[in-house]
């Protein structure tokens, strides 16, 4: 059985692992967006003006999961 400290030192690191990732993609969104959006509309096929609005909703959703489940359950 997984005990309490167990358990909060996982969502912990989880929380802390989570935040990196998004700030990582953030960042590179923010810095290099235009190679970003040329090379991801060649891969998927979808046009150069949606893409932006779709990282803020992925960004979003992202950030919205990891709090739920992670962050909220640490504290």
């Amino acid at each position: 059985m997984i005990d309490l400290s167990t358990l909060t030192t996982f969502f912990g690191w989880c929380t802390v692992i989570n935040i990196a990732f998004y700030s990582f993609t953030a960042l590179m969104l923010l810095v290099i967006r235009g190679p970003v959006i040329k090379l991801h509309s060649s891969l998927s096929g979808v046009a150069e003006e949606r893409l932006p609005e779709m990282y803020f909703s992925f960004l979003a959703n992202y950030k919205l999961a990891f709090i739920m489940f992670n962050l909220i359950p640490y504290l």
